[in-house]
């Protein structure tokens, strides 16, 4: 027996104390968000922009009495889509109510740093993108050329050289008005210095954010959406990139009905049945590059965004259209332009324009002055994928 009253003993009695704050860090925004440029909000699933696609030309006269040229001036047409993002969040009513804290309240604005997450990784990488939206920023890049390999690491010409990053940005037309890195290259940007050895990666006290490369404002996303197999940094003029909320989030407590998983179709959750409630947040929104015609890029080929590949580059699989007329003997046409979703190039001498995509469904146009458009859907999977498009005469 013992002879005193121990710790064991009284635990019953001792009252345990429990902070009255969670130890967490604070909810993460979306980059895109706050660095895109924010259009009215979408009044119906569809947003038409109306984009510059042909710039006109002036010409000298020869002569007193020499000819006056025409030139001509065109616009196209730019969709913005709008794509739901949504989730269940089922608690049962026991544990809401035998919880110390505001369990709805806590979980609302990680449920929101999730949205930004999402929203982040679809527009940036391409990670889960709806199937109505055109191509991710770093699909689009690699299509105009403006992908800069680093398996030797990130170096000062990779950044700022006359092929560097910046650089490639930079031939498009457009300054860079943001980086966005990978939280791993902060370690790489600390040994880099300048032609004068001052070091590059340095605090900006006036800027919008604490670092700077080269005058524009270096971010590094905390909310988990750098997708580090794809890219290293990204750097574009962010003002180009264009999104629209179709709806805000809301969010909505249920009470009653069924959850059903997603593939199965079977019932996970009877809320009714088993006191049992939900938070339901939706959003929706759309987002385009437009990239309208300048006279750095006429043809719309190039994009603004440019970005650094990891040691080993992500794989693409080639894509090669070969689009000829539909003469008796077909002839190669050349200057048709290939749209795969967003990713613009001109063919060749040989007619052949060659593409570099992930695995996924890609709706493609191809139209070239004098031929009727032709459209269709090229299925990318595990191998190179060949496309023959057959153009005919318009009338």
């Amino acid at each position: 027996m013992p002879n005193s009253i121990d710790r064991q003993h009284a635990e019953a009695l001792i009252r345990e104390q429990i902070t009255n704050s969670i130890f967490q860090d604070a909810p993460k925004q979306s980059i895109v968000m706050q660095l895109g440029r924010r259009l009215p909000n979408m009044t119906s699933a569809q947003t038409r922009v109306p984009v510059l696609s042909m710039m006109p030309l002036a010409y000298w006269v020869n002569g007193d009495t020499g000819f006056k040229q025409t030139s001509a001036q065109a616009w196209d047409n730019v969709y913005l889509t709008a794509g739901e993002l949504a989730v269940i969040v089922p608690i049962p009513e026991a544990v809401v109510s035998d919880a110390s804290f505001d369990i709805m309240g806590e979980v609302t604005p990680r449920v929101n740093e999730a949205f930004g997450k999402s929203v982040d990784e679809a527009i940036i990488f391409g990670v889960n993108r709806p199937a109505e939206w055109q191509n991710d920023v770093i699909t689009m890049a690699r299509q105009a050329g403006n992908n800069v390999a680093a398996s030797s690491g990130i170096t000062y010409d990779l950044l700022m050289g006359p092929t560097g990053m910046l650089s490639k940005v930079e031939q498009a037309g457009y300054t860079v008005t943001g980086v966005v890195a990978s939280m791993a290259s902060r370690g790489a940007l600390r040994g880099i210095k300048d032609d004068n050895s001052r070091p590059i990666f340095v605090t900006d006290m006036q800027g919008p954010t604490r670092y700077g490369l080269d005058g524009a404002p270096l971010y590094f996303p905390e909310n988990g959406s750098f997708d580090t197999s794809v890219a290293q940094m990204v750097a574009g003029n962010w003002q180009q990139l264009v999104y629209s909320i179709r709806q805000d989030i809301t969010v909505k407590i249920l009470d009653q009905g069924v959850i059903q998983d997603p593939s199965t179709k079977e019932i996970v959750y009877n809320l009714a049945q088993q006191d049992m409630i939900a938070l339901r947040v939706v959003m929706r929104l759309g987002w385009a590059l437009p990239n309208p015609a300048t006279r750095l890029n006429p043809d719309r080929l190039n994009v603004p965004f440019a970005y650094i590949e990891p040691s080993t580059a992500y794989t693409a699989q080639t894509v090669t259209f070969t689009v000829k007329d539909d003469a008796g003997e077909p002839v190669a046409i050349a200057d048709a332009v290939v749209n795969v979703n967003g990713s613009r190039l001109k063919t060749g001498p040989a007619g052949t324009a060659v593409f570099y995509l992930r695995a996924g469904e890609y709706p493609y146009s191809v139209k070239k002055s004098g031929y009727r458009t032709v459209t269709g859907t090229v299925s990318v999977a595990s191998s190179a994928v060949p496309v023959a498009v057959t153009m005919t005469a318009a009338k």
